[in-house]
């Protein structure tokens, strides 16, 4: 569980002996409720990490609401866009294994994570990884009741890929943009996990073959 949870919970709990000692204990049941759902919101499940070799990983729990083209500046990548519901775990990971190369905070509106526009308009965090001369962005989008994105990295820190990276508290979105030769394996309606699910997977260079060589004459003698 993530370390938010006992403090929420334990706020609710004290809050509902407190209200119970002030009045009656019936009044007190709705807040520890509240406390209890605090405590299954931020749960952090264990994921089985997938090792194919390219794959993209979920950056977090959700529903796939969109995946297509879009294009910045010269560059065109795929966008997958994935919706968490409240009901969802929100504990965020990294799509790829590789270096952070960027990250930045976007100050922004808080628009319904549903609609297209709060990709841009919303208030976000905007992380950028390289592996391998390829390069993977991914976005922590505040939702209409999400007010707090926490990221634990900075620029030039390694991450593994579906490693832990942070928190979107309650309700939100997250993007992925990604080099548009990879292979999608979703498509909108999808429901993902983040670490586990495979997103996309991008070509593989295989390593290069060095050249043996002879040897001269006398070396071969040698042996």
């Amino acid at each position: 569980m993530v370390r938010d949870g006992y403090f929420y919970g334990a706020g609710c709990l004290l809050a509902a002996i407190v209200i119970a000692w002030l009045a009656a204990w019936p009044y007190g049941v709705p807040v520890l409720l509240l406390g209890v759902f605090f405590l299954w919101f931020f749960r952090d499940p264990e994921r089985q990490i997938p090792t194919l070799p390219g794959a993209i990983v979920a950056p977090g729990d959700g529903k796939v609401t969109d995946v297509f083209l879009v294009t910045s500046g010269a560059t065109t990548r795929n966008r997958i866009s994935i919706f968490l519901s409240v009901f969802d775990v929100h504990v965020n990971r990294s799509p790829i294994a590789g270096v952070i190369r960027d990250v930045r905070y976007q100050r922004g509106k808080f628009l319904n994570a549903m609609q297209s526009n709060s990709a841009e308009e919303n208030e976000q965090n905007i992380v950028t990884v390289e592996s391998e001369g390829r390069t993977v962005i991914f976005k922590q989008i505040a939702g209409l009741i999400a007010r707090r994105i926490v990221f634990k990295f900075k620029v030039g820190d390694h991450v593994a890929c579906g490693e832990r990276v942070g928190l979107i508290k309650f309700g939100s979105r997250v993007d992925v943009l990604i080099d548009r030769d990879a292979e999608i394996r979703v498509k909108r309606g999808d429901r993902v996990k983040g670490g586990s699910s495979v997103l996309a997977v991008s070509p593989v260079t295989p390593p290069a073959v060095q050249p043996v060589h002879a040897g001269t004459a006398g070396e071969r003698e040698a042996h």
